[in-house]
Parts: structure tokens; sequence; C-alpha cells
């Protein structure tokens, strides 16, 4: 593990060659002890050529399952859930019947509870996914403004023929399963899960910038989120303004790199769940995410290459346009977080496999830099 001090210049000419590569815009904060670099490179609007700055904030994706997850296990703690108690114990009617008994809270969180990906049912351009040969855009725009209610994206998922056993591994990673986790939280809290979520980890973490949104519109600067489909898009379109019920509990958070860093120094130093419930979550399973490579998965955490050799922690995210990853140190000795504002920009070779682009090798070699 390296304690290299941070190195300003090298940072800045990564974060520059991201935007050669061809990301509009990208902007990242990484800490090291009491040493804290913020940069950013490129437009976060092409239109206007505005700069991208280190304050933006920005759609996370999936690192909204590390804040749901944490109040989850608050709850755990309060002794109100058990983890390891059956799904339909708490939302009998969600999930009916012998998979209901079957599919525990611990699996939805993991990935492992079998439950189908709602969204190739909910955005029928996306049929084929996660193949993206067999997709296409249009639904994106037919639903920017579409208001779903949970319950319906549940019912598509759980309609949907299973993609495994419940408790099989690997798993099969599923936003159907955070919607759920998002219902149970409420069916627990007698609230909202926004409002749960904001008053004991948000407003707990003091994140000034951090918010489960309630309509289509940004407040505050963010850049344009630009989203190219693997090509499809072209040039890729600004979907910064989208009702983002389509993925709610599972993935709809803004945020910034600041709010990210900060809050998960606070969650490894044991100050938003217990050490307890910090060392479930980094208790990982096999999964196949939704680019199909296999991974190491825990309790809405992963490592950075795998658990046994890894001491970076934490969740990548994706919106439309919008991409984040944030990772950590378990010594809390060194952090980042670095977001985009473009997304799938790989096209497809002949066989409909995304090919490798400069961008892929511009980030990997950001996050070398940044992790010391």
């Amino acid at each position: 593990m390296s304690n290299t001090a941070l190195d300003p210049a090298r940072l800045d000419a990564a974060m520059e060659n991201v935007h050669r590569a061809g990301v509009p815009g990208v902007f990242a904060e990484v800490r090291a002890g009491d040493q804290v670099w913020r940069g950013a490179a490129g437009f976060a609007d092409l239109g206007t050529r505005r700069p991208a700055t280190p304050d933006l904030r920005h759609r996370v994706g999936s690192i909204t399952k590390t804040f749901v997850t944490a109040a989850v296990l608050q709850q755990v703690e309060a002794g109100d859930i058990d983890l390891d108690a059956p799904i339909g114990r708490y939302l009998p009617g969600l999930v009916p019947g012998g998979r209901g008994r079957a599919i525990t809270v611990r699996m939805l969180i993991h990935h492992t509870s079998g439950l189908a990906e709602y969204l190739p049912y909910a955005y029928p351009s996306l049929k084929g996914f996660p193949d993206p040969a067999h997709t296409g855009p249009a639904s994106l725009d037919d639903h920017r403004f579409t208001r779903f209610h949970p319950t319906e994206l549940i019912e598509m998922g759980v309609g949907a023929p299973a993609a495994g056993a419940p408790g099989a591994t690997p798993g099969t990673y599923s936003n159907t399963n955070y919607l759920l986790v998002g219902r149970l939280l409420e069916q627990v809290t007698g609230t909202t899960a926004e409002r749960y979520i904001t008053q004991n980890v948000i407003e707990r973490a003091d994140l000034r910038a951090t918010e489960l949104p309630t309509g289509p519109h940004m407040e505050g600067p963010h850049p344009r989120m630009y989203e190219a489909w693997f090509g499809m898009i072209d040039p890729p379109r600004d979907y910064s303004v989208f009702d983002m019920s389509w993925v709610w509990s599972a993935a709809s958070l803004i945020s910034t790199v600041g709010d990210l860093n900060r809050f998960y120094a606070l969650l490894f130093a044991g100050e938003i769940v217990s050490p307890a419930s910090l060392a479930q979550m980094r208790r990982t399973v096999p999964v196949v995410s939704q680019q199909g490579t296999t991974i190491d998965y825990g309790l809405a955490l992963h490592p950075w290459t795998s658990a046994a050799d890894s001491s970076y922690w934490g969740h990548g995210g994706s919106a439309w346009g919008a991409g984040t990853l944030a990772m950590a140190r378990t010594d809390g000795k060194r952090q980042l977080a670095v977001a985009v504002n473009l997304q799938r920009w790989n096209r497809l070779d002949p066989a409909g496999r995304p090919r490798r682009h400069p961008i892929d090798d511009a980030l990997a070699a950001l996050y070398r830099v940044a992790m010391g």
C-alpha cells in the first residue's frame, strides 16, 4: 500500500489526457492524509464552452446503493430489519409466494436474489439489455419526463424470467433488488426513503450538495451530461434534465466529488454505520456486472481488484450521460472521486461487443496516479 504524497502536476496532466481522449468534461478530488487536490479538465457545457470545475453537482448513479444500504444497516443495528430474514416478511405483496420466502434482505443487497433487471421492460428500446447490440436509445427520449412508481418497476422485475435461483452465485446485478431495498426502508421506518436517507445518512455526514431528487431538474452548478449509447447517439445528447424515478433508490443520487469523498471517509471510520456493520459490507460474493464481468460484491461496496489483495473499496455509478467512481483506502489514508459527463462512448465491433476506446486507457491512467 502506497503512502505517496499527491503530485498535482501529474494529476492535472492525467485529467487533461482524459479530456483529450474524448470526454467533454472530467472533474475529481483526491485526498492523501491532510492533502487535498481538486481538479477539472474540459467543458461542463459543449455549447457554451463553460469549463468543468471540481465543485459541480453530478448524477452519481449506483453510488446511491451505498447510501441506501447504510440506511438499511442503521435499521439492522436498531433491531428493526434482519439481514437474513425473507423479504416476504416485510413486503409480501411485492415478492409473493416461494420467492418471497426464499429471498432474504441480504440477497437483495448482494445481488444474489435471482430477480431480473426491470430496465428492458420499462424501456422497450432496451429489450436486448445488457447486450448493447440488441438495444437502441429511443426510450431515453420517450421517458425523459416519465414519472415511474417504484412498485410498477418492481413488478416488471419480479414478473420477468428469473436471472437465477435465490442465493446462487455468481449473482446477477439487478436494480430491481435496490428498488425493493428502498421500499423495505419505507415499510420499516414509516417515512419516505428520500426523507430517511437525507436525515440519517446525508445530513449525518454533513453533505451540503447531496440529495435524492424528486423531479427531473438539478439545482446549482452542474454539467450537461452527454449520452452516446455505444455510438447510436451521434453526436452524444444531453440528458442532464431527466426524471430519475426510473432508478429511484438504486441510482438517482446527486452529489459532488467532495461530498462523496467525505461520505466514504466517514463510512470507513465507522461514523455512518457501526464497525460491525461495515465488516458485513465488506463480505463479498461473486456477481456478474451489467458489463458481463464477474466482480466481488459486498453490501453495496466492492474492492478495487479483489477482496484478497485490495485496500481500496467503494462503488461506481452511471446515469444517462453521467459517470462517477468513488474509492477509498480502508485505512483512511487515500481517497479519490472522479466524474465524467459522457457515457457509453465505446462503439461496437462487428460481433456487437464494445470496442476499447482511448478514454478507457486515459481513465485507468488517472486512477493509477490518483491512487498513488
